[in-house]
């Protein structure tokens, strides 16, 4: 059963810490992207630009598609907060676990 719980704990923060990464890899992405955009905004804001919205390759213009990339990434850095916060959450549980019921690692052979 402590195996088990123990295992859980593991198995949680492993999955937290792997979305965490696959978010803040997506929000560097949104950054290049608005980077790139944000020249083309100040130089050619008509000029068309391709988005990729649900599968479909749709066609805007640069002072469209800025607005919504940084709607988009607002939103991905709330989301990898509230996720950050639950991870500490978690391993602070976790510790809590372990110490109440004397867990330590087994020494390396």
């Amino acid at each position: 059963e402590l195996q088990q719980q123990y295992n859980r704990y593991q198995s949680e923060l492993q999955t937290l810490a792997s979305k965490i990464g696959e978010l803040e890899q997506e929000a560097e992405e949104h950054n290049l992207v608005l980077t790139t955009l944000d020249e083309a905004l100040v130089e050619e804001p008509d000029r068309k630009c391709f988005r990729l919205v649900g599968g479909v390759l749709v066609e805007r213009t640069v002072k469209d598609v800025v607005p919504a990339l940084k709607t988009n990434r607002d939103g991905i850095q709330k989301v990898i907060t509230s996720l950050v916060d639950q991870y500490k959450g978690k391993d602070e549980d976790f510790e809590n676990f372990k110490r109440e019921y004397n867990i330590r690692p087994a020494p390396a052979s």
